[in-house]
């Protein structure tokens, strides 16, 4: 697969610099979204990323976004797509620049697009079950009564975007998102719709997780396939698969970045392959 087949070039959230931090955010989705940002002469600047901007940094919402930049990874048109995945990965955005040698800004690359072009590979095939025998970080819950307080406390102790919420049976209620979090965090003391429930910050932290809760989660069993995971990931436009058991237990969590981790082991785990049966055969061969 070559870049140019996935590349984006419209439609991209373009940023002015003397933007504020809060009005860019309300044009994403998610804390691995991002807004490019582009001065006058449209020189690419860099990004705007909820997680460095807003998360990591922890810029008020009045912020211009020239001061706020985060400067992601270039992705250049020679890459193989395993270093590109690896690049998402590290960086923690699903959408980066691409650029020719000369470094002219081509247009963008994210990882639905990469998911859907190796979707349909063999190695997606895999059930759900055997990746989560392996997953690096284990599923982390919270109870639907927990203070938001120690939901945030829990964000950052375990260094994750998202919690998973259950009832006190262990029961699946909904998803908690950090992103749905940062609003009340840098912007003002109420928000329109929820003021009355939210109030000033204080009583904000105080909230039970269930008042910001997503209630609709997509699920799986863990007898699907990655295959499955991914096309729901690229058709719904959302990060990751809570996996249930028959009674609705959450068991663990499948992430786009899972997929991304999964394609670069069994990438890099072929071509390593390749290589030893290569000096495998030379050596016999050598030895007759």
């Amino acid at each position: 697969m070559r870049l140019l087949n996935i590349l984006k070039d419209t439609n991209i959230i373009r940023v002015s610099p003397e933007s504020s931090l809060s009005s860019v955010l309300s044009k994403l989705s998610t804390s691995h979204d991002a807004g490019f940002v582009f001065d006058e002469e449209n020189k690419f600047l860099g990004v705007i990323n909820p997680y460095y901007s807003a998360v990591k940094s922890s810029h008020p919402g009045n912020t211009k976004v020239v001061h706020c930049l985060t400067h992601p990874p270039r992705i250049y048109l020679n890459y193989p797509i395993d270093k590109v995945c690896e690049l998402f990965i590290q960086s923690k955005i699903h959408y980066l620049p691409v650029f020719s040698q000369d470094e002219k800004f081509l247009g963008i690359v994210s990882v639905r697009r990469v998911l859907s072009h190796f979707k349909s590979l063999p190695i997606f095939k895999e059930k759900i079950e055997s990746v989560l025998k392996t997953r690096w970080r284990k599923l982390v819950t919270i109870k639907q009564n927990t203070s938001i307080n120690e939901a945030l406390h829990l964000f950052k102790t375990e260094k994750i975007s998202k919690l998973v919420v259950v009832d006190f049976e262990g029961k699946l209620k909904g998803v908690l998102s950090y992103y749905d979090l940062i609003n009340f965090i840098i912007g003002p003391k109420s928000k329109e719709g929820r003021g009355e429930r939210v109030g000033n910050k204080g009583s904000f932290y105080n909230l039970h997780v269930k008042t910001f809760a997503k209630s609709y989660v997509l699920t799986m069993n863990p007898a699907k396939t990655l295959a499955d995971v991914a096309e729901t990931i690229i058709n719904k436009k959302i990060g990751s698969v809570v996996i249930i058991d028959s009674e609705r237990h959450p068991i663990g969590i499948v992430t786009s970045r899972d997929l991304l981790q999964f394609f670069i082991k069994q990438e890099r785990g072929g071509i390593f392959k390749q290589v030893s049966s290569g000096i495998g055969r030379f050596l016999a061969k050598k030895s007759s």
